[in-house]
């Protein structure tokens, strides 16, 4: 069984980056983890677009598979992320085990790939064909998976890791933070040189000044640089939850994917998931201008809210953040195509549709639709 395709940066599908994980080297790779069992057959394979993913079956049973390329993520930087899956655990969050090796690891490097094993999440894959920056089903599945976010955001309060030690594909804010961003990525560019070799093609000092820091930078600094630093999901879409029911009852079962997740804050993280989940981004393809899900916003707000209350202030600052939100992960992933796949296509959409044209959005009439709405809800907050 083979997926010839996986999720592009728009609607349609496209090849994939990374080859297809091969039955021979799944028996190697499983062989190191005493729980798996021996390989019976791949079942599925994930349309994901930044690693090689699959369900298998095994005499043991039902197991998910991920492979990194070794220059994307390292056995350290998996176990940066796997610390916090082992913490959020710990704190009664729903998330699938890691297998261990006889040696205690839960990665494995391999030919020159990064495996990691994991029990079936249980819930229901609802979302599995959905792309980020597509809605929920419904209202009741947006309330929630913000009572989701919430709960994890108050798990990880006391998770006090250190930052992940790369800038390859992870969700945070550690630049648009800075009281100088340009400065910050500047002096970045000398440890990221796929980035900096495309950036050296563009105008891009003038670029991010203009469509992102002169607009909107001097709001947002002040609210990022001031709220507490928290380890966060970063991809917080519905197709990175499993569910209890398709209906409107249903609830989040479990919490997947932690691939994106790094340090920035909660109101960060919950910019992200209304960026990555209620403005219809993919419409800008078809020349259509993107509008903002209204009902599902204030059910995803009520839905945090319900665990982790958000003030007059909270509701106002996302408000303020989210021109901003994507600009970090945007840079990564412009590094990551660019960089690691030579992929000069992507990395111009990445930068012209997604780093420049998601912030210029937010100053048309859907944009401030979305902006008003917020300071509308803020004005009713606590």
């Amino acid at each position: 069984m083979s997926a010839p395709y996986t999720h592009g940066m728009g609607t349609a599908r496209k090849e994939s980056d990374w080859p297809d994980i091969k039955d021979t080297e799944l028996e190697e790779v499983l062989h190191h983890f005493p729980r798996a069992g021996t390989l019976q057959a791949i079942l599925w394979r994930s349309p994901r677009p930044f690693s090689a993913a699959a369900t298998i079956k095994t005499d043991h049973g039902m197991l998910f598979v991920k492979r990194h390329g070794h220059a994307l993520r390292t056995p350290l930087n998996l176990e940066e992320e796997h610390g916090l899956i082992r913490h959020l655990k710990q704190q009664d969050i729903p998330v699938a085990s890691l297998l261990e090796t006889a040696s205690g690891k839960t990665m494995v490097l391999h030919n020159g790939w990064t495996y990691e094993v994991h029990d079936i999440a249980s819930g229901l894959d609802l979302y599995q064909d959905r792309t980020s920056w597509t809605p929920f089903l419904n209202t009741g599945h947006a309330y929630a998976a913000g009572t989701m976010l919430a709960r994890v955001h108050k798990a990880l309060k006391h998770y006090n890791a250190s930052p992940r030690s790369t800038h390859l594909l992870v969700s945070d804010d550690r630049l648009i933070r800075q009281q100088d961003p340009l400065q910050a990525l500047g002096a970045d560019l000398q440890l990221r040189p796929g980035l900096a070799s495309f950036l050296h093609e563009r105008n891009w000092k003038h670029d991010i000044q203009t469509h992102l820091l002169a607009p909107y930078h001097a709001n947002a600094h002040a609210i990022l640089h001031a709220a507490p630093r928290l380890w966060t999901h970063g991809d917080w879409h519905a197709s990175n939850l499993l569910w209890s029911a398709p209906g409107s009852n249903g609830t989040v079962s479990s919490v997947l994917d932690f691939g994106l997740a790094s340090k920035s804050s909660a109101l960060f993280d919950l910019a992200t998931a209304i960026e990555r989940n209620l403005i219809s981004w993919l419409d800008m393809e078809n020349g259509v201008a993107p509008t903002a899900n209204l009902d599902q916003l204030e059910a995803l707000l009520a839905g945090y809210s319900s665990i982790a209350p958000l003030s007059t202030a909270d509701i106002k600052a996302l408000a303020s953040i989210l021109p901003l939100v994507h600009a970090d992960f945007a840079l990564s992933e412009i590094d990551y195509f660019s960089g690691l796949l030579n992929d000069r296509q992507n990395a111009a959409l990445a930068y012209d549709t997604y780093l420049l044209g998601h912030a210029d959005w937010f100053a048309t009439p859907q944009g401030q639709r979305l902006i008003r709405h917020l300071h509308i809800l803020g004005s009713k907050a606590p």
